[in-house]
């Protein structure tokens, strides 16, 4: 059995915000999401947060998780008071305890995994993580004998100068027998500099406590300012583009593409400079993304190119081309082989195969059949000041220049639309539309204006 602790009661001060520290995204994700996040190959049987600063705000923001409870620290008297707070919650649990901080967001799940593994192979009674770092200013020492068995564990604050030239560093990431543990919780006291409970303390009453060291030291990067969450940024956009990059994607310039974890990607796709990937986005082979674009939550087929336009919530199916200055959003589902070209606006509409909306066009709350021809500025009409109202377009239907379709509106198929016309009924299957008023010439008008 495995029960997971995330200690998440901080205020976070440094951070100089309103918002609870752990609840500070780092890309898609909450700071305190992220610890959870990585104890997914780990598998718990029970997930702790402990909460005090801002609790209710952060139960709210976690409520979407299932099997995620919540464990109340009224007064922030350091971490092995924290942990002294399940004693409670874990009075019938029996295996081992993982205890992870929720500011430390870039832990990898594979080195979490480890961690368990290297306990449970030793039965040690307690396991914690550590780093040799150049510059370990600010975390508490390890010390330990030739086989990473843990003699002392110092504080930065309570080390004397010999021992603060010790680069292993505690990353504050403990696996412990909480069978074990439960029983020498009681027994910390306050005999430090900051006069608080240590968990490291617990060090002096465990046997055997070993330590692992964690392959890359940037995993165990905390998060206490704003300036630590831009470089934990940096740190996790390398992760994601060096990975996608070595599986076939093209990058050009990418320091200044983004790409969220979530993202899937395929092999030969090309993202130009300037090009954001968000959220629950897909996009297929041979895609050329950017520049300058902007995909969110979007299912983007093969051979498509999106050049500086913005595609949310929506679809694009193999061979078509957006841009430039496109967007797409709402639900816009775009067919085969089709053209959203400049300034055209796509809302909650579906978009036939080898249709083309090539310029300065709205279309919201529409259906366009296949092979559609849209001219240059035209626009559904979809908003009655009340409510929305859907357009029909059917295929290889035509609209002339500057068209405005008032919605509700159905236009049958191989239908011409006059330029310049006003459309607000329907109209029948292989008909010309033309609403608009007969052309009046006045001669000499401007001889006249001149008078």
């Amino acid at each position: 059995m495995l029960a997971v602790a995330i200690l998440a009661a901080g205020k976070g001060t440094r951070m100089k915000s309103k918002l609870p520290k752990v609840l500070h995204p780092l890309g898609n994700k909450s700071l305190v999401e992220r610890a959870i996040a990585s104890c997914e190959l780990v598998k718990p049987d029970r997930t702790a947060i402990i909460i005090g600063y801002e609790g209710e705000r952060i139960k709210q923001a976690l409520n979407h998780l299932t099997g995620v409870e919540f464990v109340e620290q009224k007064e922030q008297l350091g971490t092995g008071h924290a942990i002294q707070q399940l004693l409670e919650p874990l009075k019938d649990f029996s295996g081992d305890l993982l205890v992870l901080n929720g500011d430390v967001p870039l832990l990898r799940p594979e080195t979490v995994q480890k961690l368990i593994a290297t306990h449970q192979e030793y039965q040690n009674q307690a396991t914690l993580l550590t780093a040799n770092l150049s510059n370990p200013q600010g975390y508490g020492r390890v010390f330990c004998d030739g086989h990473n068995i843990v003699k002392q564990i110092v504080e930065d604050r309570d080390c004397n100068s010999a021992q603060k030239q010790n680069p292993k560093v505690n990353a504050g990431v403990y696996c412990f027998n909480w069978d074990v543990l439960k029983e020498v919780l009681p027994k910390l006291s306050t005999n430090n500099d900051q006069q608080e409970y240590y968990l490291t303390e617990v060090v002096d009453f465990l046997n055997p406590v070993m330590a692992l060291d964690v392959d890359d030291h940037l995993e165990i990067n905390g998060i206490n300012d704003r300036r630590q969450l831009a470089v934990a940024y940096d740190i996790l956009q390398a992760r994601v583009k060096e990975a996608w990059m070595m599986a076939g994607v093209t990058m050009i310039d990418p320091d200044s593409i983004t790409i969220e974890d979530t993202v899937t990607l395929t092999s030969d796709v090309i993202i130009e400079p300037q090009t954001h990937l968000r959220g629950n986005t897909v996009i297929g082979s041979g895609c050329h993304i950017g520049p300058g674009s902007f995909v969110e939550n979007s299912q983007i087929g093969e051979d498509v190119k999106v050049f500086y336009s913005t595609v949310i919530d929506s679809s694009v199916a193999s061979h078509s081309k957006i841009g430039p200055y496109s967007h797409l959003r709402g639900q816009a589902n775009i067919g085969e082989n089709c053209r959203v070209g400049n300034f055209v606006e796509v809302k909650k509409s579906t978009i036939g195969n080898k249709t083309n909306v090539a310029h300065l066009s709205y279309i919201g709350d529409a259906t366009l059949g296949n092979q559609v021809n849209v001219g240059a500025g035209t626009i559904t009409a979809n908003y009655d000041g009340f409510n929305k109202h859907p357009t029909i377009i059917g295929d290889r239907t035509k609209t002339g220049s500057n068209s405005v379709l008032v919605a509700p509106v159905t236009i049958g198929e191989d239908v011409t639309i006059g330029a310049g016309s006003v459309i607000t009924h329907d109209v029948p299957d292989e008909a010309l539309a033309i609403a608009r008023q007969k052309q009046k010439n006045i001669e000499n008008w401007h001889s006249r204006s001149k008078k």
